[in-house]
């Protein structure tokens, strides 16, 4: 990456759309410029069921953060739901001619490039090239081999594509709303490096994101991505059968599953009586058990949790997996979730910790990992979004610098 750019990465989710914009820094960070959000109505179950109105959030989470950072945003990064990529193993060796030159940039983009000649399926498109590892000839493993002697290396890789009518979508909506894709990313591969701590980025482990509508599947072997897709049920899907099972409103059911909000009634301590104050039944504030609604939000958890189970046993990739990681704002409100998972996953379960977590606000998390990951994205001589500025004198500056550029590069 290169100092300077300006990253901008766009979270569409089931309730709602986030922006975020971040600028690598002289010590290549990322510095966030600015965040905004706007509620989304255009989405159900994961699918796009009007686009007019997730291009007009789009567009208002743009405008609000363009206001904010005085800049005029072209293009952003987006990331799409796991059910809608398809992830390939590829590998390539490539000869060097003088194994004592050392391996270069150059040769390293020839074998990026050359590992993404594949078959591509009827209906897929490629998105993303992520370079898992370099093995040189003498046995080394590496990351980065530039400037390593060999007489050849050789790249494995993961080819991620997605399904091209979802792509075709995306781009009709991001005209709609004045904007350019730059690239995009599945929401779990993007949000590994954020929420995984440093034991677990080299762990065989399953990022498990429940988020308001969908429940992103992660599944990593070490370094290699090898699995992802959507359960289309999360937290909302909760809230919503507290409304309809007690007849009160879903604001109510929402309060509740916050304040209450317990995945197994086994871990009861007291079962206190709940007053229902939006009750559309005969009386007018009926009561309850704190039981009778952790048992709703028990049942749900467990069919997601079982969901899960049945798309990774089905793929084979269940024995694979030692741990499961737990995120999203559809479940981490909610006390035991990770023990409810243990149980019906058999494997183990716990909440992310990893450090940079608690830096970023929750309806953030997304975005912000989109962000961090496009920033990091290597051998990348830029990832920068299309940005303007609106101040007349940053505007002649970057003139300036374009044609030193043009001129001295």
């Amino acid at each position: 990456m290169a100092i300077g750019d300006i990253i901008v990465g766009i979270d569409i989710g089931t309730s709602k759309v986030s922006a975020v914009l971040g600028e690598v820094n002289n010590f290549n960070q990322i510095e966030i410029i600015c965040q905004a959000s706007t509620k989304c109505e255009g989405i159900k179950k994961g699918k796009i069921i009007n686009e007019d109105k997730v291009a007009e959030a789009i567009a208002q989470a743009i405008e609000n953060a363009e206001e904010e950072a005085n800049l005029k945003i072209n293009s952003a990064y987006i990331t799409i739901p796991g059910k809608y990529a398809t992830i390939v193993q590829n590998s390539v060796t490539k000869e060097l001619k003088d194994r004592y030159s050392g391996i270069s940039v150059r040769d390293v983009g020839q074998a990026i490039m050359q590992v993404r000649d594949i078959e591509v399926p009827d209906g897929k498109t490629i998105i993303d090239i992520v370079p898992n590892e370099f093995v040189l000839s003498d046995g080394k493993v590496t990351r980065d081999p530039v400037g390593e002697l060999s007489a050849n290396f050789t790249l494995n890789a993961q080819i991620v594509l997605a399904d091209k009518d979802y792509t075709r979508q995306l781009a009709a909506i991001f005209r709609k709303a004045g904007l350019e894709i730059d690239g995009m990313v599945p929401v779990t591969l993007a949000e590994r490096n954020l929420i995984l701590d440093v034991n677990e980025l080299h762990d065989n482990v399953m990022l498990l994101d429940i988020g308001a509508g969908n429940t992103d599947i992660g599944v990593f072997e070490g370094e290699s991505f090898v699995y992802t897709n959507t359960i289309p049920l999360g937290g909302d899907n909760i809230t919503k059968d507290i409304a309809v099972v007690l007849e009160i409103s879903e604001e109510e059911a929402e309060k509740l599953k916050k304040q209450y909000g317990l995945a197994l009634k086994s871990f009861i301590d007291n079962d206190n009586d709940i007053i229902l104050n939006t009750y559309t039944g005969d009386s007018k504030n009926k009561i309850i058990k704190s039981s009778e609604l952790i048992e709703i939000i028990e049942a749900r958890i467990e069919e997601i949790f079982s969901l899960v189970n049945k798309d990774i046993t089905n793929q084979g990739i269940k024995p694979k997996i030692n741990n499961v990681i737990l995120t999203g704002q559809g479940i981490t409100s909610i006390n035991k979730s990770d023990v409810a998972g243990k149980i019906i996953l058999n494997i183990p379960v716990k909440i992310a910790t990893g450090r940079l977590i608690s830096t970023v606000k929750p309806s953030y998390r997304s975005a912000y990992s989109l962000v961090r990951y496009i920033a990091a994205r290597p051998f990348a001589k830029t990832v920068s979004s299309s940005i303007d500025t609106k101040s007349d004198t940053n505007i002649l500056m970057t003139i300036m610098e374009r044609i030193k550029e043009f001129f001295y590069s």
